[in-house]
């Protein structure tokens, strides 16, 4: 009997998703091959380069990344072997080309293996699905990385037996090794197919398994800039292997984004089977929707509509005190700066035309945008 058998549901205050199309991505992974223009025309890249995490001198390929049929469903199937020897080890990892996704629902189904295909059973294999943006620099304070499943069926880290992590990170060096970072785990076997889902809003990161609730993570650790979104399969080290070559596959059935909206484990099944039962394959709005951030809080009756966000907001108080918003600040709950939003997300790209207006934060945030997250209310043009 696995943990989740013996665990119950624990309640989150997540309300429904929105009615407005905040923008949503989802995939079926209908492709023919690595090679396939499709994958790389809808936002997919399969890793070629070289280097870490892992076996020092892997070798990563697009080979590695393939779409087998299983349970009469395509899948993107993730394939890893090692004979003991760095230059006999491939791992293999699928990532969005772009780094856009921030605060919404990531969801994904996905098969962890406890054994190999072939060969000996033991190595210490990480099985992924993950959010992540670069690190710039040794204990960089805007990194950002989901882990919203690190699954070692055969331990690894120090431990012995099978093992789960979600991580949420907030910044690493890499030599002497330090890491900041919240953790959950689960010390049991996954063995099969879940559903993981992380809702990423209000300050908190709540992680799902099969609607389960194994972890809430929130502070500091909130992520603070735009994300890819990523799934790897990869030895950790090669000191328990054993015998030849050992085989190891992780598939993948599906994924599913909703931005700047919380959907529940429920909401999040719902939707794929709406996508699979309509023939859709493919779907991306995250650049089209959106932002769909909460509108300026007023008290409506309880037989009234809730207001609608938009771009016109009432005059704000005195900005003539109010700092303008810096990057690299940290922020806390009620701090208050003057910026006009840019037109793309991007703060060093061109102005929205929209004016400076006053922003709040709602909570601790540093690297988050006013006007693109949740993180900032707007009180109004100044």
């Amino acid at each position: 009997m696995t943990f989740l058998a013996a665990a119950g549901a624990v309640a989150v205050n997540a309300g429904t998703a929105s009615a407005a199309d905040c923008g949503y991505l989802f995939d079926d992974f209908n492709y023919a091959s690595s090679s396939d223009p499709s994958l790389t025309a809808n936002g997919w890249t399969p890793r070629s380069y070289q280097g870490g995490p892992g076996v020092p001198g892997a070798n990563w390929s697009p080979s590695s990344v393939t779409f087998p049929t299983s349970g009469g469903q395509k899948v993107m199937q993730l394939t890893a072997s090692t004979d003991g020897t760095a230059a006999g080890t491939k791992h293999a990892e699928l990532y969005s080309t772009q780094k856009r996704y921030l605060e919404g629902t990531y969801a994904s189904r996905v098969r962890f293996t406890d054994a190999p295909i072939s060969g000996n059973d033991g190595d210490h294999i990480n099985q992924t699905f993950f959010t992540i943006s670069p690190l710039n620099g040794d204990m960089d304070p805007t990194y950002s990385e989901l882990d919203i499943s690190e699954y070692l069926p055969n331990g690894g880290w120090g431990e012995t037996g099978p093992i789960n992590y979600q991580t949420t990170w907030y910044t690493y060096r890499a030599e002497p090794w330090y890491a900041d970072n919240l953790h959950s785990e689960q010390r049991s076997s996954l063995d099969g197919w879940h559903d993981l889902v992380a809702q990423v809003a209000n300050g908190h990161v709540v992680y799902y398994i099969d609607g389960v609730q194994v972890g809430d993570h929130g502070g500091k650790f909130f992520p603070r800039q735009t994300m890819t979104i990523n799934w790897n399969l990869w030895f950790i080290d090669t000191a328990t292997h054993t015998g030849g070559l050992s085989t190891y596959i992780e598939q993948v059935d599906w994924v599913l984004f909703a931005k700047n909206q919380v959907l529940s484990p429920g909401q999040v099944g719902a939707q794929t089977s709406s996508y699979r039962s309509s023939g859709t394959a493919f779907h991306d709005t995250v650049a089209a929707s959106g932002p769909c951030a909460n509108p300026t809080p007023t008290s409506p009756s309880p037989s009234s509509p809730s207001p609608s966000p938009s771009v016109s907001t009432p005059p704000a108080g005195d900005c003539s005190s109010a700092p303008n918003w810096q990057f690299g600040s940290v922020y806390t709950g009620g701090n208050v700066v003057k910026h006009e939003k840019s037109r793309y997300g991007d703060p060093s790209g061109p102005k929205s035309g929209q004016g400076v207006h006053l922003w709040k934060a709602r909570y601790w945030t540093q690297g988050s945008e006013p006007g693109w997250t949740e993180q900032w209310q707007d009180l109004g043009r100044c």
